[in-house]
């Protein structure tokens, strides 16, 4: 195929299929795991921080997977990596629709709870490290490789569609579980995963050169962005490493991660502790998607042409406002404050965790460096379900971990002066 003005240009594909596969990932996110958590842990008998303790050391267990996950993604490709994670997403929600049945089968004359922890500890593990981990950072970097200098502009209309199906997953999703049972729901989405795979192997591609394209196709127009218009360096994963904008970005990336699987986790039970209802608790998720959408498409777009450093000072600022809205979530200002910080904090996070790496370090080594930011955004959100369970079981309140995050973005507000983008 030919590179020339009557050609389609197969990017539109790209970004259509990327973003279907990173909503493909949903079940292995924290928000398609949530709506699971009572029925599940009340199933396996286990109690909420003994369903919290596996979700968390299965995720923890994936994430030091992801740096291997990004290597594979330099060495064979996003068709290749994308499909095999769909297919053990694929089977890792059928053998979560069986864990009450096989836990049963391996427990022996006296009734313990090691067993069903280690069984959904174990489908956790696969959940996370094939969803969360592996299909979302193939189809995200995969999209990125396709484009340059419309890089934010692509990724603005990728955002909207990936915000709008996470928002309603945990509706649709709960809908699926009252309609038939957790077991059924499970089962369905496995099957949903396994025509995804097939989808993938079809459309997906590697890189616009392995078609003999180029990144934008015929698109072109130059940029003012800080280093969108510019040579890029190809900067190996140990360079970037060493290079303070790497961890400043890393680190509020993961920090979202981090905040909000702990909001999403538990969040029937943080707006029942406040006084809420659950349907108050999932339908939040609309307005924050309508908010993350809105800003998604607007910075996205404006990030072709302003520095990445003004849009990491607002996610920061964002994070301040979702913390004290939590911390006094009984209050209607704390519904409102949680509404616009998570709003805000999750449509910049999709603009950062997609264009940051290509624009500052290039596409050369992009899955060995992105897999190592995703390593500490999965190895955080592990964290989030964990800490905001005990923060209720010693407080009886979950507004202690909420504001202990301002002490955490505080230190990065100060860190983010200097991290400039090291083109």
């Amino acid at each position: 195929m030919k590179n020339n003005k009557s050609t389609f240009f197969y990017g539109i594909v790209i970004v259509i299929m990327g973003t279907l596969g990173i909503w493909a990932s949903i079940p292995g996110q924290t928000m398609g795991v949530s709506t699971f958590t009572d029925p599940v842990k009340d199933a396996l008998g286990l109690t909420r921080n003994q369903f919290s303790w596996a979700y968390t050391i299965g995720t923890i267990l994936s994430s030091f997977l992801l740096g291997y996950a990004g290597k594979w993604f330099d060495k064979y490709g996003a068709r290749r990596v994308a499909f095999g994670a769909a297919m053990g997403l694929s089977v890792a929600l059928f053998l979560s629709s069986k864990s009450a049945v096989i836990s049963s089968s391996l427990q022996g004359s006296e009734a313990t709870w090691i067993v069903p922890f280690a069984v959904i500890l174990f489908c956790f593990f696969l959940l996370r490290f094939t969803g969360q981990g592996i299909l979302t950072m193939a189809s995200r970097n995969m999209i990125m490789l396709w484009f340059d200098q419309y890089r934010g502009r692509v990724n603005a209309i990728s955002a909207v569609a990936v915000s709008l199906g996470f928002s309603i997953s945990p509706l649709w999703i709960n809908m699926l579980i009252e309609h038939g049972g957790w077991q059924q729901a499970w089962s369905n989405m496995s099957i949903l995963l396994f025509v995804m795979a097939i989808l993938i192997a079809i459309f997906y591609r590697d890189s616009p050169e392995s078609m003999g394209l180029k990144p934008d196709g015929n698109w072109l127009k130059k940029s003012n962005a800080d280093g969108a218009n510019k040579l890029t360096v190809d900067f190996t994963k140990k360079e970037a490493l060493k290079t303070r904008a790497f961890w400043v970005y890393s680190l509020m990336l993961s920090f979202n991660g981090y905040f909000i699987t702990g909001l999403t986790f538990h969040i029937v039970s943080i707006f029942k502790s406040a006084g809420l209802t659950k349907v108050e608790a999932l339908s939040i998720f609309v307005p924050i998607s309508i908010l993350s959408v809105v800003t998604s498409i607007i910075f996205n777009a404006l990030s072709d042409v302003i520095k990445l450093k003004k849009l990491l000072f607002l996610m920061i600022i964002a994070g301040i406002v979702t913390s004290v809205g939590v911390g006094i979530l009984n209050t209607s200002l704390g519904y409102y404050m949680l509404v616009l910080g998570a709003g805000l904090m999750g449509g910049v996070f999709a603009v950062l965790t997609a264009v940051t790496w290509p624009r500052f370090y290039g596409r050369k080594h992009l899955g060995a460096i992105s897999g190592v930011y995703m390593q500490m955004i999965v190895f955080s959100s592990a964290l989030g379900p964990l800490l905001f369970s005990y923060s209720f079981k010693l407080f009886n309140t979950y507004s202690v971990i909420a504001l202990l995050g301002l002490v955490a973005l505080g230190v990065l507000l100060f860190a983010a002066r200097k991290a400039d983008n090291p083109q």
